[in-house]
């Protein structure tokens, strides 16, 4: 992974860069649960939108769906990932828009993404859930895990304040919504809700990256912050951020039906 301006590149690449593998708001343990609320099958055909470094799409295939399809924009993630995991034509990667897959309408079991949907403007998001439900068979299941905010009546010029701030320190248009905007955004795009789950939104949080990473990881993912002066000038930036709206933000995953 190439990191040319650590002033400008988003920051969930330069902490990737620094050794990190888990991204996700809710950390490992939001994933899992994710996973294990997607009640994946063996003769489940699956897709995923943005695996990114591939962490999800692991737990995922070790559930031994009958296909797996990921999808995500960036060529390089594309080339790494079949590199690593593609199987037989049962378990491929394509380069391509989480909005419009080219993948056949009602062919997926189950579709999720993690972490993406709040990059996108509101529009933008509703664009991607409804390619989910277009390509799900109907029954499907939706699952996102997204950051979020709270309370659900949160104050609009609050609200403004930390995308304003989260945008500037992780350069990415980030819009995280609160836990019943999720929803909704869901509902209108013909989904029905059958699992929500938040969890605090400590990805910089020394015990976080323990969970996250182990121990030795983490060792060494902060070996190589101290000694990166750039890297270290940006995750302190995204730190501040992140503490100073501790009590606003959190973390989300929701589990949706097609019906």
């Amino acid at each position: 992974m190439n990191v040319a301006d650590f002033n400008k590149v988003p920051g969930h690449w330069i902490l990737a860069k620094m050794g990190k593998k888990v991204l996700r708001p809710g950390g490992k343990e939001m994933t899992l649960k994710l996973i294990k609320n997607l009640n994946i099958s063996q003769n489940d055909q699956i897709a995923e939108f943005a695996p990114g470094l591939g962490f999800t799409a692991k737990l995922a295939l070790a559930q031994n769906p009958e296909t797996y399809t990921g999808i995500d924009a960036d060529p390089d993630v594309i080339r790494r990932l079949n590199q690593k995991l593609a199987k037989n034509g049962t378990v491929t990667f394509h380069e391509g828009n989480a909005a419009e897959t080219k993948l056949p309408a009602e062919s997926k079991d189950k579709v999720f993404g993690e972490a993406m949907l709040t990059m996108h403007a509101d529009h933008r998001k509703s664009d991607i859930i409804r390619e989910a439900h277009r390509i799900l068979k109907k029954g499907g299941l939706y699952a996102i895990h997204e950051m979020g905010l709270h309370p659900d009546k949160l104050d609009e010029n609050i609200k403004a304040a930390i995308q304003k701030d989260l945008a500037l320190a992780i350069k990415v248009n980030a819009r995280p919504l609160t836990v019943q905007e999720w929803k909704s955004l869901l509902e209108q795009e013909g989904f029905t809700i059958k699992t929500t789950i938040t969890n605090s939104m400590h990805l910089l949080k020394p015990l976080r990256i323990i969970d996250d990473e182990g121990f030795f990881r983490t060792l060494k993912i902060m070996k190589n912050i101290l000694f990166n002066l750039h890297a270290r000038k940006r995750i302190l930036q995204m730190r501040k951020v992140f503490s100073k709206y501790e009590n606003q933000l959190n973390a989300v995953m929701i589990v949706a039906e097609k019906i």
